[in-house]
């Protein structure tokens, strides 16, 4: 379970705004990529926060509007599918988070960073290898993208109604690969992710 401990160890060094960054998108086959960005107040508890993946959809809803009432600050950033194609899906994360931090309004003086890799940006930062599961802003961080990246997609399924987006979110289940076999593409997906189902099936 997410607790303060990093957060608090970056204030016993001095940092005021400790903010936590973590992204939702990466595997899929269709759509953009989100990262989001937050400043939780000092010891606050929002309760239920945790790693996004290990929350209901029902609840992550929930949770997300608590974190937008109660969060020093919330920033969300997107890359898309065009920059996804041609920097590559971890550039393209990257960028998300960058842009992220950006929308913040109360700028962090410290960050921590879901994963192995850092955002290029000139604020102290430190990656966390599972931090979604470990530091509480990250956790908050993972159910924003989460939650906005869902509603997004839910928002695409209206425009592209083959592909069921409104249910696997652009992930490569089997509805939504026997989907692009059978109707092709839309603008949404991503050529270089479809690369290994189109030699599986001879396309």
């Amino acid at each position: 379970m997410t607790d303060f401990e990093y957060e608090n160890k970056a204030r016993e060094m001095g940092y005021v705004n400790i903010c936590g960054i973590d992204e939702a998108g990466r595997g899929p086959l269709a759509g953009p990529v989100c990262a989001a960005a937050v400043i939780l107040p000092k010891d606050k508890i929002i309760e239920g926060i945790n790693d996004s993946k290990k929350i209901s959809e029902k609840k992550r809803e929930k949770i997300f509007e608590d974190i937008l009432k109660q969060a020093v600050s919330v920033g969300i950033g997107w890359a898309s599918v065009e920059e996804i194609e041609e920097i590559n899906i971890l550039n393209a994360a990257m960028l998300a988070m960058k842009r992220a931090v950006d929308d913040l309004k109360t700028k962090p003086d410290y960050v921590y960073v879901d994963g192995n890799t850092k955002p290029t940006i000139d604020i102290p930062c430190e990656a966390v290898v599972g931090g979604d599961a470990k530091i509480m802003s990250v956790a908050a961080a993972s159910i924003v993208a989460k939650v906005s990246r869902d509603r997004l997609m839910r928002k695409y399924a209206e425009e592209y109604p083959d592909y069921g987006f409104e249910k696997h979110k652009g992930y490569g289940t089997k509805a939504h690969t026997e989907a692009i076999l059978q109707y092709g593409t839309c603008p949404l997906h991503r050529p270089s992710f479809l690369k290994k189902l189109y030699a599986k099936n001879g396309k």
